[in-house]
């Protein structure tokens, strides 16, 4: 009977450990993905703020964008975002899982792609897509 009891407490305790390591990896997951979209608006109003100043979005990669709101543009306008967003040592804007972000142009508006926490670019038919996608 004890040992019956020890094995049910020892499987109570391993369960337990579990759920909490699972609920504190959500926890995180949700604070990044919070972060990401907090900074990915703050991109957006820069990136509005550099279309109405400059007269056309930025062009070019990541990193040329990042250049350009940092006032390396035509008209030397340097646009602040809110909170500073996270940037690697290539000059590029990342997102918090530390993966450049894609940023896409067209005539009316801007597409910004993240790889989100699994760190890699997946096709939306995938399983495990997990990237994350802002576009107005």
């Amino acid at each position: 009977m004890k040992k019956a009891l020890m094995i049910a407490g020892a499987i109570t305790t391993l369960v337990a450990a579990f759920w909490v390591v699972r609920a504190l990896v959500t926890l995180r997951v949700n604070a990044r993905t919070a972060k990401f979209r907090e900074d990915i608006e703050n991109l957006f109003v820069g990136l509005q703020q550099y279309k109405e100043n400059v007269g056309s979005y930025p062009v070019g990669s990541n990193s040329d964008v990042a250049k350009a709101l940092m006032g390396k543009n035509p008209k030397s306008v340097i646009i602040l975002v809110g909170r500073k967003n996270e940037m690697n040592a290539k000059g590029e804007f990342v997102d918090p899982w530390g993966s450049p972000l894609r940023i896409y142009f067209s005539d009316s508006g801007v597409l910004v792609r993240s790889a989100g926490p699994n760190r890699r670019f997946d096709d939306s038919s995938a399983m495990d897509c997990d990237d994350f996608f802002r576009s107005n």
